[in-house]
């Protein structure tokens, strides 16, 4: 009986063998281990609870804000400072 090269008798190898089927698993798989490492993260290290005085605290940082000349000041200095003329800076 002559061969015919279009009819493949032989038999295919399992798919476990092929190496491009693991790299398709693989990432989805990396996703949800990466998923299970963010979820243990999430509920072994809770969020820290606010101060007790946290009312107290937003109401000071409102009053430092009410006066501009103190609140900006640090920004008024850098902002003259980056305005002064090279020859004119201190050496």
């Amino acid at each position: 009986m002559p061969s015919n090269p279009a009819i493949d008798t032989t038999a295919a190898a399992p798919w476990w063998k092929f190496g491009h089927v693991w790299l398709v698993i693989a990432g989805p798989a990396i996703v949800i281990v990466a998923g299970f490492v963010t979820l243990w993260l999430a509920v072994s290290r809770p969020d820290p609870v606010i101060a007790e005085d946290y009312y107290r605290q937003g109401i000071e940082i409102n009053k430092t804000l009410e006066t501009p000349e103190k609140s900006l000041a640090p920004a008024m200095k850098g902002r003259n400072h980056a305005a002064t003329p090279p020859q004119d800076q201190p050496r």
